[in-house]
């Protein structure tokens, strides 16, 4: 019995010929994968929201059903907190550039893009207040200042903290798509 789904020699037809998703430029994408604390970060986050939904449930087994739709309400945050949290990063497009932070995304075209670069200096330590020496990935935008802008990633955040392998390769991943995108 022939399995021609398994072997190599079958003739590959032409609805085969599509592309792959990552081939589209259009789309949004992260250069690089969330790093291990946001990951743990947001496991926690969910193994928390697991337990307040089963709480949910044995409230509105014993109790008023108010109170159960509250803590189901609150479980339902934490899980949105949780995947908010994956999101966080930057992200590219043939379209431009976007930061996306807890609460706020920044999204910067590549024509306002004056250059995208690698500098060495004071980088917050896990978003906290402590800074510690660091490189960071900078944007500079046409018609706006540099100072006080946060960087795009650091080596520090929660994606590349101990990592700096990753931090190189997705910092240079950014960089070309720069490179690529925007008017020179």
């Amino acid at each position: 019995m022939p399995l021609p789904f398994l072997t190599a020699d079958r003739v590959f037809e032409a609805a085969d010929d599509v592309p792959l998703p990552y081939d589209d430029r259009d789309r949004w994408r992260r250069p690089y994968r969330p790093g291990p604390w946001r990951v743990a970060a947001a496991a926690l986050a969910l193994l928390l929201a697991s337990f307040v939904l089963f709480a949910a449930v044995v409230i509105a087994a014993t109790a008023e059903l108010a109170s159960a739709g509250l803590v189901f309400g609150l479980a339902l945050l934490v899980i949105a907190g949780a995947l908010r949290l994956l999101r966080v990063g930057v992200w590219v497009s043939a379209r431009g550039l976007r930061q996306v932070a807890f609460f706020t995304t920044r999204t910067a075209p590549w024509e306002q893009v004056v250059s995208v670069r690698t500098v060495q200096q004071p980088v917050r330590w896990l978003g906290l207040p402590r800074t510690v020496q660091g490189q960071a990935l900078l944007l500079e935008r046409r018609g706006r200042t540099a100072d006080g802008v946060p960087p795009l990633m650091s080596t520090h955040n929660l994606d590349f903290v101990g990592r700096m392998e990753a931090f190189d390769r997705a910092a240079d991943s950014v960089e070309v798509w720069a490179d690529e995108y925007r008017p020179h």
